[in-house]
């Protein structure tokens, strides 16, 4: 199943982006999630959240996609995808630091099954709504 992306810029202060995503995140399409994180950041964007509520499927790329982004909104350079597992071995580096400019919305089960398993959740804002999300990054 393919995969559509829903970008909305929503300004403030911090600029706040929310990029929603729908189908199964996996090797054919993480890149496009890096780079929509790439442009949201080179255009202003320093809160980001990432809208799970329609993801049905995340491989292993879509995990490398999510760090991606967490490194990107911290203005690092993501890892190289061609490092491939040993890219996720560095999540478990960036455990302590964090990112509290991004946050993770509405996973549906599945999706919040694999975040656990793999430690993600402790790299992010986790929020039961989008709206949740948002609220928290623009301190409302």
């Amino acid at each position: 199943m393919a995969m559509t992306i829903d970008v909305e810029h929503l300004g403030g202060s911090p600029a706040v982006s929310v990029v929603g995503l729908d189908g199964e995140l996996d090797a054919s399409n993480f890149e496009q999630v890096i780079e929509i994180v790439r442009d949201a950041y080179a255009r202003g964007t320093r809160g980001l959240v990432l809208d799970l509520s329609k993801l049905s499927f995340m491989a292993s790329s879509g995990l490398f996609a999510l760090h991606s982004a967490l490194r990107i909104m911290r203005g690092e350079t993501p890892p190289d995808p061609e490092m491939g597992w040993g890219a996720l071995h560095q999540v478990a580096g960036d455990h302590e630091s964090g990112a509290a400019n991004v946050r993770l919305a509405a996973a549906q089960e599945a999706i919040a099954r694999v975040l656990e398993r793999t430690g993600m959740t402790q790299l992010f804002g986790i929020d039961a709504s989008r709206a949740d999300a948002v609220a928290a990054l623009q301190g409302a």
